[in-house]
């Protein structure tokens, strides 16, 4: 081989033998690698959001003191209608454990709810993700649903020191059992290939065929309850859109997420309470 075409070709050598070399390494190191690098970016992660925090806390110190007292007023109503729905829901928990007493029925799994502020956001074509501040420090378990206020969120999928990461529902990787709402019938939901900047999406399968739904009368989705992760009830998203699937016996469809997955700052991860 010519010497020019030798010093060209080098770097590609050099690549190859990095490849081949890492290939070779056990997996159990390149685990502990990965997870000792994601450790060292943790606290750059941490520190910018830290930053966005202080930012937006000045941003909000310029506000009038009439804008200040409209939203202590909003502020105020939405925790008298809070209450309410605490009372509601306490009665009704205790409705429940009367009813499972009286059946002798098991109890459902409960759920400690753990507020946690977003610290970045990763979003490509393979994988959309959250990484929160919060992780082992706060007793948050690999499997933790997560949820905000208009359904849910994701699922935690990694737990370090004081971080955790979280696969939104859009992520193609994810999967979960689900039900039409108002319906028991057993579905399957996945997320999509999703633009980074474009509407959050989903597909679901397994629908029956009895079922409609279109872009003008969209049908909502709701966790099912199996598989142990997610409590039933939670709101996914609304199907726009069905067809017969391949074999017809049921159909698939895409499914409409909220537009807000994007753009959270605060999420709550639900916790699996201990029984002993």
């Amino acid at each position: 081989m010519p010497p020019r075409r030798l010093h060209a070709s080098r770097p590609f050598l050099v690549l190859g033998l990095l490849l081949a070399g890492w290939f070779l390494v056990p997996t159990v190191i390149k685990r502990a690698l990965g997870i000792s690098f994601f450790e060292l970016q943790a606290p750059v992660h941490l520190a910018a959001s830290h930053v966005r925090d202080l930012q937006d806390f000045w941003s909000l110190r310029t506000r009038s003191s009439h804008d200040l007292i409209a939203a202590g007023r909003d502020l105020a109503r939405l925790n008298a209608s809070y209450e309410v729905t605490l009372q509601q829901t306490e009665t009704l928990r205790r409705e429940v454990a009367r009813l499972e007493a009286l059946l002798r029925m098991p109890t459902l799994p409960g759920y400690r709810s753990e507020p946690a502020r977003v610290a970045r956001r990763d979003f490509n074509a393979w994988w959309q993700r959250l990484t929160v501040r919060k992780g082992r420090n706060y007793g948050i378990v690999l499997g933790s649903p997560v949820i905000f206020g208009g359904g849910v969120v994701g699922k935690v999928t990694e737990v370090h020191a004081y971080t955790a990461v979280v696969d939104l529902i859009s992520s193609p990787t994810l999967r979960l059992a689900a039900t039409l709402e108002g319906d028991t019938r057993p579905l399957s939901f996945q997320g999509a290939n999703n633009p980074a900047f474009g509407p959050a999406r989903g597909i679901v399968d397994y629908v029956p065929t009895d079922a409609s739904a279109s872009e003008f009368s969209p049908r909502r989705i709701v966790t099912s309850g199996l598989g142990g992760v997610f409590p039933a009830g939670l709101l996914i998203g609304e199907i726009v859109r069905l067809e017969t699937s391949t074999d017809g016996l049921f159909k698939t469809g895409e499914v409409r997420l909220d537009n807000r997955l994007s753009e959270l700052t605060e999420v709550t991860v639900l916790v699996p309470e201990r029984r002993d």
